[in-house]
């Protein structure tokens, strides 16, 4: 079976930014595109109240799902593109819509009873409960960001790099392929981003603090060097940079955005009933990063 592209539609600027980055991406990757919008119905009794029933609240819905078809089908002709419909709770069922896909895209803001998955608790609860990679799209994300400035086509210009951030204590295949792909699509330069803290021992070898400093910084940067040598040799054509630096990943990784086309981040999967679980690095990778934002599941 063919795998898919996922947008998940609210009507907002950001679900719209979201279908057009989708687009692109299925491009890139040569597969289908499915536009899916969730839409709520309402209670019995409001229902009741407004005179409104399924079958109006289910055409008004879709018709904000028809409209973002027939722009991406006009911006990119000839993509595989299919849209879909589904009543029910957006962060119930689009994990569920998006089991057997390659990819889900969401837009990181929402309005309306018609979708809200900000990155928010609706937002976070899609991110937390799938094992499909999610991508947050901002509101006015444009082709032309992803790329680097030129005076001719701004889609003819070379991508801005994607950003990877690492644990090299427990790397994940998952996230270090999903990132090297991602260049490899986009012809782009990836740049590695591992940070740390000293050891706790150090605290009490204030006369070898400077050595041991420096004894511990080459030992990480020989570290994330060990971790990327095979996926170097996997893709010779994707030229890294390492990064390896001490403090926090979150404020290391925002930095390295600024400057990207894409930002990728692991989310371990937790197996507990109680609450939502993301990280608190992808956590504040996803709030502050104003670039698209891949969060990649793992064990």
């Amino acid at each position: 079976m063919t795998r898919t592209i996922i947008a998940a539609i609210d009507g907002s600027p950001a679900s719209r930014a979201a279908a057009g980055w989708a687009a692109r991406e299925a491009r890139l990757r040569g597969l289908p595109l499915k536009l899916v919008q969730v839409w709520e119905p309402l209670p019995d009794r409001l229902a009741a109240a407004t005179a409104t029933d399924l079958a109006t609240l289910e055409h008004w819905s879709g018709k904000v799902l028809r409209s973002v078809a027939e722009e991406i089908a006009g911006r990119h002709p000839g993509l595989d593109l299919s849209e879909e419909l589904i009543a029910g709770r957006p962060a119930e069922v689009l994990p569920e819509a998006a089991a057997d896909a390659e990819l889900l895209v969401l837009g990181s803001r929402g309005l309306g009873r018609l979708g809200g998955f900000l990155v928010g608790s609706v937002g976070q609860a899609v991110v937390a409960a799938g094992r499909t990679p999610v991508v947050l799209v901002r509101a006015g994300e444009t082709a032309a960001d992803e790329h680097l400035p030129t005076a001719g086509n701004a889609t003819d210009a070379a991508f801005r790099p994607v950003v990877l951030g690492i644990d090299t204590e427990r790397p994940s295949d998952a996230v270090i392929a999903f990132a090297f792909e991602e260049a490899a699509r986009r012809h782009a330069p990836l740049r590695v981003v591992q940070s740390w803290t000293l050891p706790p021992y150090t605290v009490h070898a204030v006369a070898a603090t400077v050595d041991l400093y420096d004894q511990y910084a080459r030992e990480m940067a020989g570290l994330l060097t060990e971790t990327l040598a095979p996926w170097r040799e996997k893709h010779p054509e994707v030229r890294v940079t390492e990064v390896s630096r001490t403090g926090g990943a979150a404020d290391h990784l925002l930095d390295a955005a600024a400057a990207a086309s894409l930002v990728v981040v692991g989310r371990r999967v937790r197996r507990g009933t109680l609450g939502i679980h993301i990280g608190p690095v992808a956590h504040a990778v996803m709030h502050h990063a104003t670039v698209p934002v891949a969060v990649v599941a793992h064990d």
